[in-house]
């Protein structure tokens, strides 16, 4: 079997499951009905993100069948990708508590560094430093915090799924530049998976993501930054500036959120890309503009990092600057006001 017949099959396999769920949504009546504090003004289906999970946890065991993907990544991502889906499934079909989402979402995490054997260190300045249980418990609290601003980012159309695909891409090229080809299938196959569900979310979408999507990409997302810092500790931050336009928006959002004592937990409009799309009045820009800053200034950044052009952590703060100054002018977690 050929490796493009493997690559095309995920990219068709999500393709037509998207078309199946579309339908299914539809005839079920599972709609994203517009509210105050949506950003999209038709009903539109909801939970197409289960092909993008149903199509890469299918393609793992033959991707690791011809020794593509490591047997860690593999369990791992079934089991830790598998469990926050499910709990997103259920909670876009129905309500699941606050807490005990939460209760799974550190299980799912717990999951994934087991398997991964995601060791506790982290590089600072050139020096790796080994943080004991205090690495495993950051970890944790990394992988469950990439599942959670997934979900709050996936708020316009086709967002959520170019950050994955450029960012996915992006580790790619990054692999490839420093010699490690073998880990370029997990984030490959993720980013076909994702691609075959953009045909219908790319805006104006047809079908919506859904937690159960959104969340496995935070979560799938985690775990390969933290399968590609065991082979190289520098990968890790070259993740985290790939992943920058969501990071600083939604923790800058949280934080002025917190600061004003908001109910975090309460849906809300006021993250920087919902300025920006109800300022240009369209998803469509917005969407593309993040995806440019994504390849022409976050990769570039990257590959000065993994190539050791600049520190790892200054070229994070480099690349992080015009995201923070992007985030304050789009006003990024500033109270909506009714006009």
């Amino acid at each position: 079997m050929s490796y493009w017949v493997l690559l095309l099959s995920v990219l068709v396999l999500s393709f037509l499951m998207t078309v199946a769920l579309r339908r299914y949504a539809i005839s079920q009546s599972l709609m994203d009905v517009p509210n105050a504090r949506s950003s999209h003004s038709v009903p539109t289906p909801r939970g197409g993100g289960v092909a993008i999970v149903l199509a890469f946890l299918m393609a793992l065991p033959v991707a690791y069948g011809f020794e593509l993907v490591s047997l860690e990544l593999l369990v791992g991502s079934l089991g830790a990708g598998g469990l926050v889906a499910i709990i997103g499934f259920l909670d876009d079909h129905g309500h699941i508590a606050a807490r005990w989402r939460l209760l799974g979402h550190f299980a799912a995490a717990a999951w994934g560094l087991y398997w991964l054997q995601a060791a506790p260190a982290l590089m600072i300045f050139g020096s790796v430093f080994d943080l004991g249980a205090v690495g495993y418990v950051l970890a944790a609290l990394y992988l469950v915090w990439m599942l959670n601003l997934y979900n709050f980012m996936d708020g316009i159309d086709g967002l959520a799924s170019l950050e994955a695909i450029t960012v996915c891409l992006g580790s790619c090229v990054l692999y490839w530049l420093i010699g490690m080809p073998g880990l370029i299938w997990g984030p490959a196959l993720l980013a076909l998976a994702v691609a075959g569900f953009l045909f219908w979310n790319f805006p104006p979408a047809r079908i919506f993501m859904g937690d159960a999507g959104s969340g496995f990409l935070g979560m799938q997302l985690g775990l390969l930054s933290l399968h590609a810092m065991n082979a190289q500790p520098s990968l890790l931050w070259a993740w985290i500036i790939l992943l920058g336009s969501f990071i600083v928006d939604a923790t800058f959002t949280l934080a002025r959120r917190l600061l004003r004592g908001d109910k975090v937990y309460e849906a809300h409009r006021s993250h920087a890309y919902q300025y920006a799309s109800r300022q240009f009045g369209k998803h469509r820009p917005v969407t593309l503009a993040i995806t440019a800053i994504n390849l022409f200034w976050l990769l570039p950044m990257a590959v000065v990092v993994v190539k050791g052009g600049v520190d790892a952590i200054f070229g994070v703060v480099i690349a992080y600057v015009p995201l923070v100054l992007l985030a304050v002018k789009f006003k990024a977690g500033e109270k909506e006001h009714a006009s």
